[in-house]
Parts: C-alpha cells; structure tokens; sequence
C-alpha cells in the first residue's frame, strides 16, 4: 500500500526443502476430493504415531502434543524424555499454530464467525508453549539430523533430554536449520520438544495481518512447516539445484544449457570416496495434459567420483561444457497458462558410498527465460521466452490461522486462472512447496517477497510499527533470505523477489538480501521494493504503490494518474467486496446483518482492524447515490453485486487497453486482492468459500482471451486479443437501449483484425451519449450498452453489457490520499429500478465423469415478450437445503439476456452423494424473480 502516512499494515509460510518425489508428483493428476462441500483449509488433526524412520529416509513429525509452559511445572529435560506423560495436553497436527490447534479441538470458537474471535483471550498466549512430538528409529547405523523452517516466533529444540538449540538461534520464520542429533538418539523411541515463543510481528522477523484482517490472538505463534527427520550415511547431499539458460536470441525456441550445482559433505571421521549421480528425467506434462513428450532432453544421466578429506564440503558442479548432454536443442520450455504448456523436467541427484545410497535429493524444475527491463517511461516490463507479458495479477492470503490444505489452494489457483488472472503477489506469508508446485503445474507466475510496515521494515519505515534492528535481526533476515532463495530457485512459476515492500531494504540490508540471492543463482529479476522508489544496487523499482484501496468509480481507471492505468502498479482496487448473500449469513449474525444494510458509516468487524479501512462509508455512499438507498439486505447485496462487477472489470479492462499505449502503457497490476485470510467484507475477488460473486465475474468477462470492450473515458469500442496468434475476420456490434428496452443506437463494423499476445484493435466510438438519449427524447440518466463480438462464422465469441449514466462521476484528484480519490459527484445509475421483471426458463443436465467430477450443462434464455433485458442473470448450484455447491467454475455467469437471447453455460464441480438429495440450479437476478430447475441426466 501506498507510503503517504498509511498507517501501519501488515500482511505465512513453509518448507524447508522437503525435496518433489521425482516423477511421481509430477506425473500425477490433481486430486479431486469426493466430497462436494466447500472446502476450506482443514485444522490440525491429531498427532499419530510416526512410522519409523528407515536409513537413507527421511520423514516428517506427524504432530504434536501442545500445552502453555505456564501449565507445565515439569523441566524441559523431562519434557523432552521419552516417556513422559501428556495428559491433558492438546493435540496439534504436523503444521498448526497453537490456535488452529485450539479451534480444531474445540477449545475455542470458530474465530470465523461473527465476533467470536473476541471471545479468545490473549493472554493464554503471551508466555511459550511446548510442542512435543515422538520419532522411531529401527537403528542407530548412519547420521540423523533434524531439518525445518517454519517456527513463529522462535524455539528452544530439546532431544531426548538435551537443548540442542536455542530461540536465539531458531529464530524467524522463513530461516532453515539442520540440527545434527546423531548422539543423542537410540533406536526406538525419540522425542523432540519445541519451547515456542510468542510471536509479535513488529518485534520479530516473523509475520503479521495489520489492515488485511483481524488478527489472530495468538499471533500465529507455533510451527508452521514440516519438521524432517532426515538418515544418511557418511556423506550428504545439500543446496541440489539446476540453472537454466536459454539462447537470448530465439528465448521461445531455444537451444538451452542446463547446468546442475550442489553442494556434497563428508560427515564422517575418515576420507571417503562418493560416485555422485545426477538424473534428469525427460519432459513430462504440465496440469493442461499437453507437454513436448519426446521432443525435450529424454533421460540424461551422469555420473562422477568425489573424494573427500573427513569434514570436507565441496562445491559438485556438472556444467554442460564437460557434459554436451546438458545441452538441448530443443527443450520443452514452461509456459504460464494460456501461452503455452507447463513442461516440467525431474531432477534426482544420489550419492553413494560403496555401493549404497548414502543420501538424494530430488524436485522438478522448468526451463523458461524471464526478463523485466524498464521500458522508456521507467515501468517494469516482464517478458517470458521473449513474449510480452501484461501482469494480470491479485494479492495472495493465507490462512488466517496459517492452516494448509492442498485441494483449497488448488480450487482457489484454478479459479484465479479460469477468471483470466496470470499471477499472485505474496508479500510475506509465503506459503508451503506445496503451493509452488500448483503453480508450476497449472501456470500460474509468482511475486513473492518481504511484508511492510512491521520489524520487516523496522529500520526503513518511519509510519510502521517495525522495531528496529540489531546486529542478531540482520543475521535472521539474511538467513531467511537465503533460505527462501534456496527453496524457491527452481520453481519456474516464480517471476521475481520483492526485497522490500513499502519501503526498500537500507543499503546494507540490500546488499545482504542480494549476496544471498547471488549464491542460490537466483534465475529471475530482483525488484528493490512494490513502491516507487531507487536502490544503490538495484537502481529503479519500475513499479508504484498509488492505491486506490478504498471505493472509486469505473471511470477512475481509465485515467493515467495516481491508480489509473499507466506502468505497473503493485496493489491496488476499490476496497471493499461484499460477498454473496449465502457467505454474509454463514459470516455475520443476524443483528450485523441488519447493520450491515441499514447503518452504512457502522464499524464493520469483518472489514478490517486499520481505522481508516474500519467501515464501509466510501462504499455505501457511493452505492446509495448511484444505484439509490438499499431496501433490504437482499437489494444492497444486489446492487453490491452490480457495483463490484462494473467496478472490477472496468480495473481489468483499462489496463488491458493500455497495455499498448505509445507513451505510457500499463505493464502490469496487482487486484488487491485475490482472497482473504478469513471470512471477510474486505479486498477479495473470492470469498472464503469460493462463493462466486460480482467481483470475479467482472474479472473474468474482462479477462477474456477474445474481449470486446467498451472504454469509460473516450467512448471508444476496442477488441483485445490475449491469445498468441491474430485473429481477423471478426464483427463488433454495438447496441444502446433505454431501461424499457428501447433501441436508442445500434451500428455493426465489420472485417476486424487484432494481433496477438494482448494487442488491441479499436472498432469505433460511440457517439456522445446526451446527444443520442436526446434524440431519443429520455428523461432518465441510465441506459443499457450491450456489445457482441463474432467471428468469420458469425459464431459469438463475446459478449459485454454496461449500465451507463449521462450524468459522469466527478472525481477530486487534488484531494487524493495514499488510499482513494474522493467523488464529489456521481452517476445515476437509479434508472436500473425501474426496470421491469424479466422471465427467464432453464433447462438442465449434469452428467458424471471419472473421478468425482461431474459437469452441469445449463441452457438459459429470456423468453419475455417485451423488451426488457434479464440484467446480471446469476446460477448458482444449490444442494436440496438451497446451499450453494462449492466450489464451481462455470464458463460464463452473472450473464444479460434480451428477450429471445439464449446462453448455454456449463458448470464443472465435484460429484455429488448418490444418495443425497438431488442437486439443483438457482436462478436468479437483477429484475428476475428466483426460480429452481433439477436437471437432469443424459
């Protein structure tokens, strides 16, 4: 967010490196859950017993037994014994914060809901807590090492009885440590205790939520990745990774070098020989089921022989100058979705000792070239294999409880990629190697990086809450860097790392930040910060930080200043995001349901804790003076829907537009943001069930690969094209009517043509609005553009209906602050009341597939026989208690029908019981009374 005296703000995380099984994960389908509930990311389960921990394995904890160290009057020798006693102690999956672990036994509330949150008190978190877990080894034969990341906010790590680390040492979230506790374990059974600290975010290099959410009372104290139980034999593997490089003069073709780096230790007592094998397993499939097959680099296997002096490290490097199989001629490159597949290759890299394995390491990589020069306005411009890239991106959460599921994440990156999005921003909470994964196989471009405004930025931020640094803080923030460099390197999703945030790292920080990623051989550009701002080092950001983060109107984003759509802008939306009807009664009480319609200036628990974010206002009375004073909760939902959907895509259309500006063009943006971490009313295109609302359908019609699009500023009717090859032959209609449905202009341009990868072709500008509705001799301010786009078949590849006012929001730009630009006068857009009901039919069919999965085709028409249009016409999938099915990716939605129009949408979800009741199809609408059809099967 912006840096003009915000106030403070804040924005979780995994995985040390637990290395990708080979081909296995990469081979695999994504899983699909039977159930057909929402799914949100589960709690801790209990702590199970943990199967031995063979020689050569490696294994994580499979939980914890958790209790207050207030509690505990026992010493931590004790603690840490086999043996000891935990009864009445809390049970505490391998990943859990203390409270995830206290929801999911019933402790507390669901802090979900409401204001139960409030009923947790803080202060059963302000002193340490124990996490305890068992292992078993069968044998005492090779080396054991304890591996992890992930502790908020620090430890004391006690074996067996002994403190083999200190929370001055396990310190920081994102800082990996590899404990060696080879004498002080014994065959059978071993325990490990964790003293977790307190987390504050602005006293430790941890994480925090500021204004995203209200946070949570523990403040996410607990360990949050795998704790890996690791055997090896004398000699160990570690730093496994392969650098890629494609030829700069053909990127999207190649040839390309791969060379393989690592790092190989001997932690024996005597000199040992190790034959090292490097396997690279060929091309295999992205999650789009295409792939270059026999076409990359096939099996390639090398080996060779180290010798090493007792204790000796060595740097392994096999580089394709001694090994001519690392070059390729033809390799199968990875591509972000919707320009191409998600090739992946396998690494696995083996050292053995004669003749046994004494340790491996293995994980997928892809090839891919990424640059982000500054172009001649100074914004930063990606390119992926030498193909212009218009960052199309949203702001990433976590879970507020930092719990991970692997199917929620993949629901929530499917249905970013299905609204046209090509990239997330994580600016801290970065999530586990799980979530890198997803986006490597689905294609979906990464922005990780550093949070604001806490100890991230104590010694840069002069309005955050971030303490400062001593010498120990800049010793965990390098580490951490490294680390996470470490670990993300070969994830071909990732697009860059953002060293700072708000504000760039001091010179010294820089410099440490960038000597880390210089080691890892970071392959992708390094951006000082998400503002404006010029480093030593890294010189120009390319990238601006204006907001808004509270409500504009549509036309804002067309203006090339402050938010508007020029450069790069890092995070930015119209704020809030009212969720369906269904999410608002599963989140709010019945009294703040009322409040939520009936008091618009009310705080709003569920907005966010920042008192300038702390109530809808902005939002409200831009809704009451455009659309007028809601009459219920149902109709200020409704009308909620239509403003976000107008709003969003509007955001999404004008920097598509500008993409291709001659002076300033926009080069990317950020939507602040994609979801919340909780259930919220606050910066999200998703809600937390992934109940689909206005918000992300005004996306993803914007988002479209083929779009006909209407601009607020001039008027003008202009065809993006996102696909790779041009497109012509195509025909743009545009149609102006009444709220009674009356023609009042209608012109059809034909023999169109548009280039590719996000070129534009403008079709023709409507002429000036007062002019026609005068000519048409209309009292009201509001009117209907409809806009249809065929190809040379007349086959309709889009669609796209505004609501229109003649009377223009008037926006104050002198009095613009770090968060919105004020409205001193608005659109009406009230003429949208008076429009009549409309009658709209269905029919329906689901039929199931393989795997869980079942398709509903939905076939809707208007069969009015007026003139009025069925506005925002919305389908929903509801169980037989009429709760939404989810989640659901639909092809279209929230779609407009005039009188004889029709629309087949197609609906793709996970199979319901057999034995339940059947499911059916909601239909509902602006001016369109609720009905339900049952389909039915083929």
């Amino acid at each position: 967010m912006s840096q003009l005296s915000r106030p403070a703000r804040t924005r979780r995380i995994r995985a040390a490196a637990v290395a990708v099984a080979l081909l296995g994960l990469l081979l695999a389908p994504a899983a699909v859950p039977s159930a057909a509930a929402p799914r949100v990311p589960a709690g801790p389960g209990p702590a199970a017993a943990a199967p031995p921990v063979a020689p050569g394995g490696t294994a994580a904890l499979t939980g914890y037994t958790i209790r207050s160290a207030a509690e505990v009057p026992d010493t931590a020798a004790a603690v840490s014994t086999p043996g000891y006693a935990t009864t009445g102690w809390h049970r505490a999956g391998p990943r859990s914060t203390v409270l995830a672990a206290l929801v999911a036994d019933g402790t507390h509330p669901d802090p979900f809901y409401s204001t139960d949150q409030q009923r947790i008190p803080r202060r059963d978190f302000a002193g340490p807590w124990w996490y305890r877990s068992d292992f078993t080894l069968p044998d005492t034969s090779g080396r054991t090492s304890l591996d992890f990341s992930g502790v908020v906010s620090a430890a004391d790590v006690y074996v067996n009885g002994r403190r083999v680390a200190s929370a001055a040492e396990v310190a920081g979230v994102y800082t990996r440590h590899e404990l060696d506790i080879t004498d002080l374990v014994g065959a059978g059974t071993n325990t490990v205790a964790f003293r977790i600290q307190p987390n504050d975010p602005r006293k430790h290099l941890t994480l925090g939520w500021l204004d995203w959410l209200q946070p949570p009372p523990d403040a996410n104290m607990g360990i949050v990745r795998d704790v890996l139980v690791r055997r090896r034999g004398p000699v160990s593997l570690h730093d496994a990774h392969v650098v890629t490089g494609l030829d700069v003069a053909s990127p999207a073709s190649g040839p390309a070098e791969l060379t393989v780096k690592a790092r190989i230790r001997n932690d024996s007592r005597e000199a040992v020989t190790a034959t090292v094998t490097a396997a690279i397993g060929g091309s295999v499939t992205g999650a789009d089921g295409t792939g270059a097959g026999g076409t990359g680099a096939g099996a390639i296997v090398l080996r060779e022989d180290v010798t090493l002096r007792a204790g000796e490290t060595r740097a392994l490097v096999f580089a394709p100058d001694r090994h001519r199989q690392l070059r390729l001629q033809r390799p199968a490159l990875w591509w972000p979705a919707g320009m191409g597949p998600q090739n992946l290759y396998a690494l696995r890299l083996t050292a053995t000792v004669a003749g046994t394995r004494s340790d491996s390491a293995r994980h997928s990589f892809g090839i891919r070239d990424v640059r982000a020069p500054l172009n001649s306005a100074g914004a930063r411009q990606y390119t992926i294999n030498g193909r212009p890239l218009l960052i199309r991106g949203a702001g990433w959460s976590a879970d507020e409880l930092l719990r991970w599921d692997t199917t929620a994440a993949e629901d929530r990156i499917k249905a970013a990629l299905d609204a046209g999005l090509n990239a997330f921003r994580l600016e801290g909470h970065i999530e586990p190697d799980e979530f890198f994964d997803l986006a490597d196989r689905h294609g979906m471009l990464l922005l990780p990086g550093w949070e604001c405004c806490d100890k991230w930025e104590g010694p840069v931020n002069p309005t955050g809450s971030g303490e400062k640094w001593n010498a120990a803080d800049r010793l965990t923030a390098r580490a951490s860097m490294a680390a996470e460099a470490a670990r993300l390197r070969d994830h071909p999703s990732v697009l860059s790392f953002l060293i700072g945030s708000d504000f760039a790292p001091d010179a010294g920080t820089e410099r440490d930040y960038l000597d880390a990623l210089r080691a890892a051989d970071w392959p992708t550009p390094v951006i000082p910060a998400a503002s404006a701002v010029t480093t030593p080092l890294s010189g120009p950001s390319g990238m601006r930080m204006t907001g808004p983060y509270d409500w504009v109107p549509p036309s804002y984003w067309y203006d090339e200043r402050e938010g508007g759509a020029t450069g790069f802008n890092s995070e930015t939306s119209a704020g809030p995001s009212i969720p369906t009807l269904d999410t608002l009664r599963r989140t709010l009480s019945p009294a703040e349901l009322e409040t939520l319609w009936t008091s618009p200036a009310a705080p709003q628990y569920h907005r966010s804790p920042s008192r300038t974010f702390n109530t809808l206002k902005l939002f409200n009375e831009a809704l009451t003076r455009r659309y007028g004073a809601p009459r219920s909760l149902r109709d200020y939902v409704a009308k909620a829907q239509l403003g976000q959907y107008e709003n969003v895509r509007a955001q999404f259309e004008a920097y598509a537009r500008n993409a291709s500006d001659a002076t300033a063009p926009s080069t990317g943006f950020v939507y602040w943001m994609f979801n919340s971490g909780w259930t919220s009313l606050h910066w999200q295109l998703v809600d937390r069930y992934l109940d689909l609302g206005g918000a992300y359908y005004g996306a993803k019609k914007a988002n479209e690969p083929l779009h006909v699009q209407y601009s607020y500023d001039d008027r003008t009717v202009a065809v993006i094209n996102r696909r790779a090859a041009p497109v012509s032959g195509l025909t743009a209609r545009v149609t102006l009517f009444g709220t009674d449905g009356t023609p009042l202009y209608d012109r059809t341009v034909r023999g169109l043509r548009v280039g590719g990868d996000g070129a534009r072709t403008t079709a023709l500008t409507v002429p000036a609005v007062p002019a026609v509705r005068a000519s048409a001799d209309r009292p009201d301010a509001t009117y209907l553009v409809r806009l249809t786009l065929t190809d040379s078949t007349g086959r309709e590849v889009s669609r796209n209906v505004y609501w229109l006012s003649t009377r223009p929001d008037v926006l104050d730009y002198g009095a613009t602050d770090w968060y919105h630009t004020p409205t001193t006068a608005y659109g009406d857009l009230t003429g949208l009341n008076s429009l009549a009901a409309a009658t709209v039919t269905a029919t329906a069919r689901t039929t199931r597939h393989a795997g869980s999965v079942s398709t509903t085709t939905v076939t809707v028409r208007n069969t009015g026989r007026g003139s009025t249009p069925a506005l925002l016409t919305d389908l929903h999938l509801v169980d037989g208690r009429d709760e939404p099915v989810l989640p659901v990716r639909w092809s279209d939605n929230q779609i407009s029908l005039w009188p004889g129009e029709s629309a087949v949408l197609t609906a793709h979800h996970r199979t319901a019981d057999a034995a339940g009741p059947p499911l059916r199809v909601r239909i509902s609408g602006w001016n369109t009374p609720t009905s339900h059809i049952t389909p039915r099967s083929p």
